[in-house]
């Protein structure tokens, strides 16, 4: 017990003699830090935006919620479904209902151009066609601006989301759809989710102005429960009048989100896995300076008794604690620049834009420390054995 007690005394000893000496090395020092605070904001800044687009598709996705497709369908734009097919997913059992009717909605989803504010750049934008039910099927959209559109009117109301990437999207103009012109009368949110990148109007207006006659391509159905989805999904896929595929609008956000999401995780982790590795060489050239710098100075430890194991900590903490100071200040450095921006990106599954805000999340701040905590243990690591290995007479004979 005593010698461990001894052996930690060691540590603590070079090691606040090693933080000390380092305003005689800043500038190495710095670069570092500097260096390794550049990795971390990169893999925050690259991160957050997975994480945004992430949390913009699926956050409005609900297992009380059911979207019926057709059969073999990956997406809204590749399904069809006719009249007749929506009567049936109405009425089928576990569908919620109100004194007017089922809770259920049937949709068209179209794409048209629009241009970015940023950059006036044209833009896939979805406009979606719905029925009466939507907004209460949803469950989680807000008028903040204006009003619903009216049935029968060339009315839309605008996703805020929407409303801030792309022009022509304020309150009271008007925009060129088709053959038709369409008021802007309402701005919506929808708890930051999917639904604020696009644009509302009525089903029925919109299948003229797009030649659909009497066809939708979805039907949004509100479950008495999220109990119910299986009763409601066996119900319709046994029924031999439909060939749907049934799901849970929180499995089919899920889906919707995993090919973006995946390639930006991966680019970003590339990117900062290279700067990683000239941070390492950046703290190792550090270490290994600081190291032949004070070479008398370890000699002289040992020679008075201190431990090898003792000298080798206490340099791989100097290299983690630079580490986590360059990791901090780029951590902090990123919340400020990322979290909250605003951008839109391209949904590869409806080839649309999506409105999203960059997400710095606290798991996202940790995962970037821990790299740095990494680069810092192991730019550290030979420097410190070559710390320990110093043979003690020749060391004290450097001048």
């Amino acid at each position: 017990m005593t010698q461990l007690i001894n052996w930690f005394s060691q540590v603590l000893a070079v090691s606040l003699f090693n933080f000390r000496s380092l305003p005689m090395r800043a500038g190495s020092s710095a670069a570092a830090a500097v260096g390794i605070a550049g990795v971390v904001a990169v893999l925050v800044g690259f991160l957050s935006i997975a994480e945004g687009f992430r949390k913009a598709v699926i956050s409005s996705g609900a297992d009380d919620i059911a979207l019926v497709l057709r059969s073999g369908a990956d997406s809204e734009m590749s399904s069809g479904l006719d009249r007749d097919d929506v009567r049936v997913i109405a009425d089928a059992p576990g569908v919620a209902r109100q004194l007017d009717g089922p809770l259920a909605s049937a949709e068209l989803f179209v794409i048209i151009d629009l241009p970015k504010r940023s950059t006036h750049t044209s833009a896939n934008v979805p406009l979606r066609g719905v029925e009466k039910a939507a907004i209460s099927v949803r469950g989680n959209l807000k008028v903040i601006q204006g009003r619903a559109f009216e049935p029968g009117k060339n009315e839309v109301m605008v996703g805020a989301g929407a409303a801030r990437a792309f022009s022509g999207l304020d309150l009271g103009r008007k925009i060129r759809v088709g053959q038709n012109d369409w008021d802007v009368v309402g701005i919506f949110t929808a708890g930051g989710g999917l639904a604020e990148s696009e644009i509302w109007t009525d089903a029925a207006v919109l299948q003229p102005a797009y030649n659909r006659g009497s066809s939708f391509q979805s039907v949004y159905a509100k479950l008495s429960s999220a109990g119910a989805f299986t009763a409601f999904k066996d119900s319709l896929t046994a029924d031999p009048r439909l060939k749907v595929k049934v799901l849970r609008q929180s499995e089919y956000l899920a889906e919707q989100s995993t090919s973006v999401t995946g390639f930006i995780r991966s680019i970003g982790v590339f990117i900062a896995a290279l700067m990683a590795l000239g941070a390492l060489f950046g703290a190792l050239n550090t270490m290994y300076s600081a190291v032949s710098a004070r070479t008398r100075e370890i000699a002289t430890l040992r020679a008075l008794g201190f431990g090898a194991g003792p000298v080798v900590v206490s340099v791989m903490f100097e290299s983690l604690g630079l580490a986590l100071m360059g990791g901090a200040f780029g951590a902090v450095g990123a919340y400020f620049a990322f979290n909250g921006f605003q951008a839109s990106t391209m949904n590869w599954q409806t080839f649309s834009q999506v409105a999203f805000a960059f997400t710095v999340t606290p798991s996202l701040l940790i995962n970037a420390i821990v790299w740095a905590a990494i680069i810092g243990l192991l730019g550290g690591l030979f420097p410190a054995m070559r710390a320990a290995r110093l043979p003690i007479a020749a060391a004290l004979r450097e001048t």
